[in-house]
């Protein structure tokens, strides 16, 4: 399933190894480059948070939001494991959206 126009999980960073935020969307490559760009006020815009390291998609948006969750829940270690695994070289995946 592709990213694009459906129910997805992700994780910006501000750098490899940086300040992490995890989020949901129905729209990753509008939502990413919103992140990029600064045009959500908040906690990416703060941190720095402009890189998409990871992202997971859903059959629908009750499930991806469980799935936030439960990750949001989990320990920083596990977060970036999960990027490691999915990412090792904790590229910039907005380009393979656009």
């Amino acid at each position: 399933m592709s990213p694009m126009k459906s129910p997805t999980v992700y994780i910006m960073a501000s750098q490899r190894n940086g300040t992490l935020y995890t989020g949901v969307t129905s729209n990753l490559p509008r939502r990413a480059f919103e992140h990029r760009e600064g045009l959500i006020a908040g906690f990416t815009e703060k941190y720095g948070c402009k890189f998409l390291v990871w992202y997971e998609v859903h059959e629908t948006m009750e499930a991806a939001i469980v799935r936030e969750k439960q990750i949001k829940a989990g320990s920083r270690e596990k977060k970036l494991a999960m990027i490691q695994a999915f990412n090792p070289e904790w590229l910039d995946l907005y380009t393979t959206l656009i």
